[in-house]
Order: structure tokens, then sequence, then C-alpha cells
């Protein structure tokens, strides 16, 4: 069955005929604004109203294909087998006693205990022993000293591969350690040092160096030292290694980092290079095991993704979208994405409901910037504040079905948290989407006046057009994590965390779309705000500026989410964060939200779709 589809050509909400000139249709006004005669292509919708459109590619997946995905792994044996086998993987931990001087000793305890949380973290299956990797770094923090840490506990000297794994693992596991302890890997003239020849042991310390400099907070010189170095040194010795797993594994993580990377997608890529090399695992600890074990939980939750799949597809069809063809249709990538950050079988409504929101978020934003009209845009804006489903009396048709669906779908998930969280709410939600609502409606009319603020009026601006946060607040306060009200202050809106995520978002995501934008008419954008504001600048300087802004804004983000003085667990804000890496993500090659037949498409097909071989 094929994966493509086309949108339909009789809507029941509403059909633009692209590209058709207003002399083809009658009593039409071939007046118009200046934004919209800058913007091409031009349709005329069947109200006879004279619209702009985008042109997003269709929608990638057949809802047809979807309902048609099968497969054998939410059989109970499967199941079964799993449990024994995590049963199994705790035997042997607790079997790996610092008294068996053959599984492991006082020279390599630290390690190996490190490189064990390491890699149940990395194939997906950390959910499972979250009480034995605990143990394991209470374990190793007790020897953790201003210098570092060696490989076992009775370690005379500090080992590079040792500290660098253990500050990225502590730090985020939420204990106190500086980057202060990297220092003493730099020679004397304060360069990090490195062998004439790059053995695998050096190189594999090295490619941690550069994991733990992604956990960077603010002015942690030596960590941007670290990073400058590890990068340097990694893309050169890939170049002379073979196709083996430590090579695909460091052109992973050169290409993903921390902040565009997705656990699914992590589990995915690192159950292919597990056991290649396993120089870190105890002759006790069979990678065998691990493997299966990681293998039965990717597609034993892909079948769980499957069922959820269908069920959205479903609403995404009986709500009207699949006959709606102006706006882009990518509630298939935004489950993905949510399944690639949270894949507890539990948190089935988190999933479905982050797509729902931000494929109805995605659907107003094409309204706003493009296919409405203004007096349609103050009519939905005043409804979407009345918020009652009288309100639609005013619209037009299309309009009602988009507002009822949007009604319906905040105050079902507002349900889901109030039994989540034990009380109403959905003034919060209403509160977000109203902020959100304005800030698309203050873009709309800059739009069509042709108006360009200050950069930092846009910036503010744009930290809430981008839909973060109404995104973000309903579906983690379904999780069953408590957010009580001063929980939710630190992380919902107007939180530091929140408007650091916001603006990284806005920023990066403007360096995409701004050409794209600005030939639908739409001037203002970072970059061009920035260029007013410095007329010698060229479009070159505007990007490496608001890169740099980025940069300096993901040390701080990192701050935030893992300040150890916070009163707020990391478990209370890591939906939130990883929100942002899940968005960030699109942004790696291009503008993800509106090109998704690459590699997001890739992201579905590898995480979703295909099965990982037994």
């Amino acid at each position: 069955m094929a994966l493509l589809s086309v949108a339909p050509l009789a809507p029941r909400w509403c059909v633009h005929k692209s590209l058709v000139s207003p002399s083809e249709i009658k009593g039409v006004s071939r007046t118009i604004s200046t934004s919209i005669r800058m913007c091409r292509p031009i349709s005329i919708s069947e109200d006879g109203v004279q619209r702009r459109i985008a042109n997003h590619h269709s929608n990638l997946w057949d809802h047809n294909f979807i309902q048609s995905l099968s497969t054998p792994y939410g059989v109970t044996s499967y199941h079964e087998r799993a449990q024994k086998l995590i049963g199994e993987v705790k035997e042997m931990i607790n079997s790996t006693s610092v008294k068996d001087g053959e599984l492991i000793t006082p020279c390599n305890d630290l390690l190996m205990r490190l490189s064990v949380v390491d890699s149940f973290e990395r194939l997906g299956i950390d959910r499972h022993f979250k009480s034995e990797i605990k143990s394991a770094l209470d374990y190793v923090y007790s020897y953790w000293n201003e210098k570092g840490i060696g490989c076992g506990r009775d370690s005379v000297v500090a080992d590079l591969n040792s500290t660098a794994l253990g500050l990225r693992t502590l730090r985020l596991h939420g204990y106190p350690v500086s980057s202060d302890v990297l220092e003493h890997f730099k020679e004397q003239k304060g360069q990090f040092a490195c062998s004439a020849i790059q053995t695998e042991g050096e190189i594999r310390s090295v490619l941690n160096l550069f994991r733990a400099s992604q956990i960077a907070f603010p002015g942690e010189k030596v960590m941007e030292e670290a990073e400058v170095f590890s990068t340097i040194y990694l893309k050169e010795a890939i170049l002379k290694l073979p196709v083996c797993g430590l090579s695909r594994e460091i052109s992973y993580v050169l290409e993903y980092g921390w902040h565009i990377n997705l656990p699914r997608l992590e589990a995915r890529n690192y159950i292919d290079v597990f056991g290649q090399d396993p120089i870190y695992l105890t002759p006790n600890m069979k990678t065998q095991k691990l493997l299966e074990l990681a293998k039965l939980e990717f597609n034993m939750f892909r079948s769980l993704q499957q069922q959820e799949l269908k069920l959205l597809s479903r609403w995404w069809k009986d709500s009207g979208f699949s006959q709606m063809t102006f706006p882009r249709h990518r509630h298939v990538e935004y489950y993905t994405l949510a399944s690639c950050i949270d894949s507890e079988p539990q948190h089935s409504s988190f999933r479905l409901g982050f797509a729902k929101i931000f494929h109805l978020a995605t659907v107003l934003d094409d309204i706003y910037d493009t296919f409405g009209t203004m007096d349609e845009l103050e009519l939905f804006t005043a409804a979407v504040k009345r918020w009652h489903p009288s309100a639609t009396e005013w619209l037009p048709e299309y309009m009602k079905g988009v507002y009822m669906v949007l009604y319906e779908t905040v105050n079902e998930m507002a349900g889901e948290a109030e039994k989540s969280q034990g009380r109403d709410t959905l003034n919060y939600a209403r509160n977000a989407l109203e902020a959100y609502i304005d800030a698309s409606m203050k873009e709309a009319k800059w739009i069509f006046s042709g108006f360009l603020p200050t950069f930092e009026e846009y910036l503010d601006n744009g930290k809430v057009s981008f839909g973060y946060s109404i995104g973000t607040l309903q579906p983690i306060l379904t999780l069953g994590i408590p957010f009580p009200h001063h929980i939710l202050q630190e992380i919902d809106f107007p939180s530091r965390l929140n408007d650091v995520a916001c603006s990284i978002l806005r920023l990066k995501g403007d360096i995409h779309t701004y050409r794209a934008e600005r030939s639908r008419g739409e001037e203002s954008s970072c970059i061009s705000c920035y260029m007013e504001e410095n007329p010698e600048s060229t479009e070159e300087d505007a990007i490496n500026h608001i890169n740099s802004m980025v940069n300096k804004l993901l040390k701080e983000l990192n701050w935030e989410y893992l300040r150890p003085d916070s009163n707020v667990p990391i478990t209370s804000k890591k939906h939130s964060f990883d929100i942002l890496r899940a968005f960030y993500h699109l942004y790696k090659y291009r503008d993800g939200f509106s090109v998704t037949n690459y590699e997001i498409k890739n992201l579905v097909m590898t995480t979703v779709i295909e099965p990982v071989p037994l």
C-alpha cells in the first residue's frame, strides 16, 4: 500500500483552487493588500475570497496505510520473555559484587558501574532499572573528588574516560559535580593532552569528553575547550577508523550531540553498534541478554505506537482535517516525536495529546500566517476567548470545524489532566491558548500591514507564537507526575526555563524558515529585524549572530534544567526539556515542520514503522 497520499479535492470545510486567476472568478475584487501582492501563489477559495497559500507538500501518511499496520510483538509471549530477561539482568547486576574478583575489582568498579548505566540509558531500557541505576551512581559519587575519578575506587590516578563519563552521567541525574575536574587532564600549555597514536581506548575517552561537553553550564570555559578539542580529535579519528561499531557511534554522537538527540532514535542506533566493542562490560554481563531485551522493548513499544497511531489517524480523518488542503498535515510526525521522547507504555495520553495539540497549532499557524483574512482572524480570536460552541455562529464555514475540534480537544485533555492532577487545569490551558492566539494575531497584523518590528519586539512575540507553551502544558499534565502550582510556575510561562526554550526554538526556527516566509510576504523574522537594526550586516552576519545567541541560550537551558539548587526535581522538568529537543531536532537540516519528506520521514520509518530484527 502506498505511503504517499494526496489530499481529497472535495473537502467538507474548505477547498482552494491553487493558482486560479481572479479574472476567472466573476465578482471577485482584484484589490489586495501590499503584503498579499508580495506573496505567491495566490488562490481563490470556494467562497470567492482571495487568499495566500504556502503550497506545503501534502500528507505523507495515507490513513489506510496507517490502519493496515500490524506487528506480532503485542502477544503475551514476548512480554513474558522480556520480563524474564529483566530479572536475569538484575541478577547479573547484583552478582557483580566487589567481593568477586573475577567480575569486578577495586581497580575497575567505578567505570564498570558507569558503563552499565550508560548502556541501559542508550539502549532505551533504563526504566526497568531505576533503583539499580541510583545505587550505582550513589556509589560512584561517593568516590568523586576535585580531580574526578579513576577506573576504580582504588585507582591512584584520575582517568579521563571515567571522569568524563562520570561528569556527564552524574550531572544528568542531578548530582552536584563541577566541570573543573577536566582541568586536570590538560598539559602544561593548557591544552587537552593526547598521544601521537590514537588508540581505541583514547578515542573512547575523547568521545566521552565530547558527550560531557554537551552538558555545559554558562561560564564553563573548560567545557567549551573540551568541545572544541574533542570535535577536532574525533573528526580526525573517524577518517582513520574502519567501518565498525566505534566509528558508527562517533558519527552518531557528532551528528546529534545532546540537544538534537532523541532517546528512541539513539536506542535504535545503539542497538546496531552495541556489543561490537564490548570493552566496558564485565564478562558476566552477557551482551546478548541486554541486546535481546533492548530489541524486544523496541518492538513491543512499536506495537503500542501503531495502536496509538491508528487512533490518531482516525481522529485526524473523522475531525475533517483529511479534507483540508491548505494546512500542513503533520500529525504522524508529531506523534513520532512524542514517542521518541517518551516510551513509557502508560503515557499514551501524553503522546496522543502532544500530537493533537501541535497538529492543531500548526493548522492555526497556517490560518493566521497565510490563509485567513484579517476579518476572519479577528472573529476567530474573539471566539477562542469566548470559549463556547455558540461562538462558531459568526465564523466562516472552514473555521467552524477547526474551532470545534480545538474546543473539544482542549476540554478533553483538561479532563485527562484533572484525573492526573486532582484539580481543574482548563484555565491554565485557556490562558496559554489565548496568549498564543494573541501573538499569532499580532504577527498577522504585521504581515497585512507590512510592518517590521524591532528585533526585541519580534522575539518577545515570537517566543509565544511558536506554540511551545500550548503544546507542552496540557500533555505534561496528563503524565501522572504531580505538578502543583509552585512547580508548574517553574516550568510553564513565564519561568526562565520556558522563556529560554521558546527563545531557542524561535531563533533556530527563523534561520530555516525566513526565506520561504519572505517569499510569501511575511517580512518579519529574526533575520530581517536584526538586519534592519544593523544596516551594515549581511544575511550571513545575521545568521551567525543568531546562532551565537542560540549557543549561549543552550547552556543556560542546561543550567535551568539541571541546576542542583532547584526546588523542582529534574523528573518534573524532563518532558518540557525533551519537547524542546524534539523540535530542535526538526531544525537540524531544514524547516522540519514544513518539509518532512526527508529526515523526518526517515525518523518515522526507523522508530515507528520498521521493526528491529531479532
